[in-house]
């Protein structure tokens, strides 16, 4: 048997107060919450490890995850991190300050410019992923293989509904 947690004193607290409620949604996404928080903070920590902002790595991840040559255009980063296109020329501007990146044109269109990944944000965005996983793996680390395949089963058929494109 597994040792009661803060959720299982809300949620009883909350069966008590207000019998006439299922708060059985509680269970499962106070758990949800309160390891998202211990995820973010475990985020936060790595990138600035490797002086990186959240946002820095998820636009440096991103054109890594395109493979080489690391180019997407500005449009393709907007999609896949899922801001505004003025946020992203914000985001690329300030990752061009620091030569993580670089604009180049286009070749495919004489309007448009295509951001490429420069070996220095290569480098930065492979460091903090290492100790990203490093950390992510200490939070998985009380669940099994088994457990944790299970748990990324049951999360895809939650999110799914989110993920519909």
């Amino acid at each position: 048997m597994r040792a009661e947690d803060e959720v299982d004193r809300i949620v009883a607290d909350w069966a008590r107060e207000r019998p006439d409620l299922d708060v059985g949604p509680l269970e499962v996404l106070s758990r949800v919450t309160r390891l998202s928080r211990h995820l973010d903070l475990a985020r936060r920590s790595a990138f600035a490890a490797h002086d990186l902002e959240l946002w820095e790595f998820d636009v440096l991840a991103a054109l890594r995850r395109a493979g080489s040559p690391y180019e997407l255009s500005p449009g393709r980063l907007v999609d896949r991190n899922l801001v505004t296109s003025g946020t992203m020329t914000n985001r690329v501007d300030r990752l061009a300050t620091r030569h993580l990146v670089q604009r180049r044109p286009d070749p495919a269109d004489r309007r448009g410019v295509l951001v490429r990944l420069t070996s220095a944000g290569r480098r930065a965005v492979d460091a903090a992923l290492e100790d990203l996983l490093a950390r992510e793996h200490q939070l998985l680390q009380a669940l099994d293989d088994p457990e944790r395949t299970e748990l990324a089963g049951l999360l895809r058929v939650l999110l799914a509904q989110f993920d519909q494109r």
